[in-house]
């Protein structure tokens, strides 16, 4: 199972393609977006540990 991380580091990858179409490395950018958004919202949602 790949996880939400592994994702985002898969599709920084792609993107260092020179073989992109303009079309795939918008989608791929696109979905990066995606991810690094929800990562962002998985984060903010995690409680703070106690001090």
């Amino acid at each position: 199972m790949t996880t939400l991380h592994d994702h985002i580091q898969m599709l920084r990858a792609e993107l260092t393609s020179f073989h992109l179409s303009r079309r795939e490395r918008r989608q791929i950018e696109c979905e990066l977006k995606e991810a690094l958004a929800w990562q962002g919202n998985v984060e903010a949602d995690r409680p703070t540990p106690p001090h």
